[in-house]
């Protein structure tokens, strides 16, 4: 039996954006996980916790998504001269509570973790813009309309600055040529990751709304215009900068523009309980604002003093918003 795992993913900066070419988003892998065992077997099984069932490879609307992302690495293997066999796969790790989800990027999660799992078993190891291609064929071919952020930000397991690519060419390409050949391309994105230098506290704090990303992302995308395309880029940039340097001030500040582009693309992005997640970090030393597609779901924070944390933890808990994760930034202590 091999066991393998993939985390979630927060956006920190740059989302709707991120959806076109060549923009950057800046994400941070959170260390909530999905986990996977797997073993050859006589027959094919697939159980997921999501589900009260298991099943094989006989398409099933429940298991598409897995079903999917297994078939298409059945053809990456057998490109590579595997003999394929069955195998019993279980997954186990929801990202969720009471059947509402966190918004932590749990189908790019699982997708990544088919792959990993898979390869795992055939003793196949391979680098992360392969990993992060593959997981990413699977999306593409699906008609999935997100940027491919948290798969890069699950691949690489850590704060990343993503550089999106053209999922349009790259979905033509998958129609005309074989995947061998698409995945040797050059796709045109980049995975970076970040070394803050400083110290602050990451906080995440989770509304309970359910939020569909996809939704989100079908109504809000129309308002994307250039100059919100130019101001997003620019503001993400400098947080790295920001970051990179240990500037507190510049940090706040780029969030805070960060968070004010979200606000201007979309009334929808705010819901009342994230914009009091927002609002609860009013005269300490934090900086908050809604993370990915909005609509519900989880808000980060960012706090540059210890005092600032605990009030802003104390505020969130009267407001009903859980503190789903906390962590040290700029520290080898996750506490």
């Amino acid at each position: 039996m091999i066991a393998v795992k993939t985390c979630g993913k927060l956006y920190w900066a740059g989302e709707y954006a991120i959806l076109e070419p060549g923009q950057l988003a800046l994400i941070k892998a959170i260390p909530i996980y999905m986990k996977a065992e797997i073993a050859f077997s006589d027959s094919y099984r697939i159980y997921s916790d999501m589900f009260d069932f298991a099943v094989d490879l006989t398409p099933n609307p429940a298991y598409s998504l897995i079903q999917e992302t297994i078939a298409l690495v059945n053809d990456f293997l057998a490109d590579r001269g595997q003999t394929l066999r069955p195998f019993s796969l279980e997954i186990r790790g929801k990202m969720e509570r009471e059947g509402k989800k966190f918004g932590l990027g749990s189908s790019g999660s699982v997708v990544v973790l088919v792959v990993k799992a898979m390869l795992a078993l055939y003793h196949l190891s391979i680098d992360q813009e392969l990993l992060f291609k593959l997981a990413s064929v699977v999306l593409l071919k699906r008609g999935d309309n997100g940027s491919m952020g948290d798969l890069a930000c699950i691949v690489a397991e850590n704060l990343v600055l993503y550089q999106s690519f053209d999922r349009q060419k790259v979905a033509a390409w998958l129609e005309e040529e074989n995947l061998a050949t698409v995945l040797k391309r050059d796709w045109g994105f980049s995975i970076s990751q970040v070394q803050p230098a400083l110290e602050c506290d990451f906080l995440v704090g989770w509304t309970k709304e359910v939020a569909v990303s996809s939704d989100m992302v079908q109504q809000i995308k129309q308002n994307i215009d250039q100059p919100f395309l130019t101001s997003s880029k620019a503001t993400v940039a400098t947080l790295v900068e920001a970051l990179e340097q240990g500037n507190v001030e510049k940090i706040i500040e780029q969030v805070e523009t960060a968070s004010q582009l979200l606000e201007g693309l979309s009334s929808d992005i705010y819901t009342p309980s994230l914009r009091q997640l927002k609002e609860a970090s009013q005269g300490l030393q934090v900086v908050a604002k809604s993370s990915g597609a909005g609509g519900g779901d989880c808000g980060i924070a960012l706090s540059f003093d210890e005092q600032s944390t605990e009030t802003l933890k104390n505020r969130w808990a009267n407001l009903g918003i859980e503190l789903l994760y906390q962590e040290r930034i700029g520290h080898d202590d996750k506490s």
